[in-house]
């Protein structure tokens, strides 16, 4: 089993909304799979629907009802892509940069412009 800290938010719910974490070592395994698919459907419903909030807004003839409908589906989508984007973050490899000179192809934080 994986320790605490490295538990997976999987990318459903669980009772009264509250989120669900998967303990595995085993990154092919079925919940890790399912979880994997499910991210992905996700992710890939809401760029359609990104797409379609495009075609509405150019329109510019959405009812209130339309536009509140659009609005509810953009706000669940974005929630999914925090909750995936939270997860995968959590599941990067952690490093540590040292200095410059011990990591010379580091990328380089932009100057602030002036």
């Amino acid at each position: 089993m994986t320790p605490h800290n490295e538990l997976r938010l999987l990318p459903w719910s669980g009772q009264d909304g509250k989120p669900c974490f998967l303990s595995t070592d085993d990154a092919a395994g079925y919940l890790s799979r399912l979880a994997d698919n499910t991210e992905s459907v996700q992710l890939g419903l809401g760029s359609e629907l990104l797409d379609h909030a495009h075609e509405v807004l150019a329109g510019r003839h959405a009812d209130p009802e339309q536009l509140h409908l659009l609005a509810a589906n953009l706000t669940n989508a974005l929630q999914d892509a925090i909750r995936v984007a939270t997860s995968r973050g959590h599941r990067l490899p952690h490093t540590t940069l040292g200095t410059d000179e011990e990591h010379p192809e580091a990328p380089r934080p932009a100057a602030p412009h002036q």
